[in-house]
């Protein structure tokens, strides 16, 4: 079993939680984003996702962080993180947005990355005009988009004859840093959206679930996947609280949920919401904290709880795990201090010890207590460790780095 992945989702809404939670009130500021995003790279996290909404879905009048122009100055401003971008193909002709893809790619040194979303909010497309889909042919209409896409980062001159677009001698240059191309991710809790990830997607994106209904979805979905020649990766969104005691975490969930119900009004969210999106008929049997499967994922409790239950979901499938915390920097680097290093000790460390001599493997923790070059033991004052950056994950190829198709 391989460490996973962490990255964060960028508070686009303002934030992820609570709307206006005392310690964090809202702020959807490039700004904002770019430290958050700079302090979970320092932290280890290796990826992150930057939804795309033209208007903020809870309310118009609140400020919405734009997606595009957002990821291509985070590609400047980081080193080694992952930006993922998500895109609405309605939004974009997709020989616009594969030339924007490539421009981000090269800022980014090939990690950049795409999240294709087929829509489910029509108000932001009904107000500036935007021809709005029935469910299944937005899908139909993303499949031939992403075949655009994908075709245009080949680098080779293209004709494209299609139901929805028609392409003429056109090539795309320079070619792009990522091999073959930009990763595409995406997601979707109907069959269509299944369907489409198993043909043209590298990572499958799951909402929070608990763990039972995270199997059963892989395992459908990878049903789907048997004519690949590369595996279907498989994130999963979680919003975590963790603190030393379960009953603690339990706590501030309650707190959290408590300020959830008395200020965050969904319902210009849920008015807008597409009847036939099978993700809000699903999310609605799990309330709870966060977007996108939120707290309904399990991982609130105990450093120790929260650790094994990413290791399980790891197990089953899960490679990325895409987070949300509140309050987010600080939780980013709690998260970063005690959860990374105990789920690389069930993962990582676990397979070595199974496949180790008998010479004992090198810790890779550090007391911040002491020096840097001196190693620390584990048990009781295990929560004082910091894991070195990035991530101690010393064997883990980055995703630009890898060929899944």
């Amino acid at each position: 079993m391989s460490e996973p992945r962490y990255g964060i989702w960028v508070p686009v809404y303002g934030n992820c939680g609570v709307m206006n939670h005392p310690l964090e009130p809202r702020d959807a500021s490039y700004s904002r984003a770019k430290n958050l995003i700079q302090l979970a790279e320092r932290c280890g996290f290796t990826t992150t996702l930057i939804a795309q909404h033209i208007i903020n879905p809870r309310n118009q009048e609140l400020d919405q962080l734009e997606t595009w122009t957002a990821a291509a100055a985070l590609a400047e401003a980081t080193n080694s993180i992952e930006i993922i971008a998500a895109v609405k193909p309605l939004l974009f002709h997709p020989a616009v947005l594969a030339k924007m893809a490539l421009g981000i790619d090269a800022i980014s040194g090939g990690r950049f990355a795409i999240n294709l979303v087929s829509a489910w909010f029509k108000p932001e497309m009904e107000k500036p005009g935007i021809n709005f889909l029935s469910h299944d042919e937005r899908y139909r209409y993303s499949d031939e988009w992403i075949r655009v896409a994908k075709t245009l980062w080949s680098g080779e001159k293209v004709n494209f004859s299609g139901e929805y677009f028609q392409i003429n001698d056109l090539k795309l240059n320079p070619s792009p840093i990522a091999k073959p191309h930009p990763r595409v991710y995406l997601g979707g809790e109907s069959e269509p959206a299944q369907e489409l990830a198993a043909k043209e997607a590298h990572t499958f994106f799951l909402n929070g679930r608990p763990i039972e209904v995270i199997r059963e979805t892989i395992a459908a979905v990878a049903q789907k996947t048997k004519f690949r020649s590369q595996p279907l990766g498989f994130a999963m969104s979680a919003f975590v609280i963790a603190r030393p005691t379960n009953e603690e975490a339990e706590a501030e969930y309650q707190n959290l949920r408590a300020m959830v119900l008395a200020q965050d009004d969904r319902s210009e969210l849920l008015k807008g919401v597409d009847s036939e999106v099978v993700m809000f008929k699903n999310m609605a049997k799990y309330p709870g904290v966060g977007s996108n499967g939120g707290t309904a994922a399990g991982l609130v409790g105990s450093y120790e709880t929260v650790a094994h239950r990413i290791a399980e979901f790891t197990k089953a499938g899960i490679d990325t795990f895409m987070l949300q915390f509140q309050p987010f920097a600080t939780e980013i680097e709690r998260f970063a201090a005690e959860i990374i290093p105990r789920v690389r000790s069930l993962t990582v460390d676990a397979n070595l010890k199974i496949g180790a001599s008998s010479s004992p493997t090198q810790n890779c923790w550090v007391d911040v207590g002491r020096g840097a070059g001196e190693q620390g033991s584990r048990g009781e004052a295990y929560t004082k460790f910091f894991p070195l950056c990035p991530s101690a994950n010393h064997h883990a190829k980055f995703p630009w780095q890898t060929t899944r198709g």
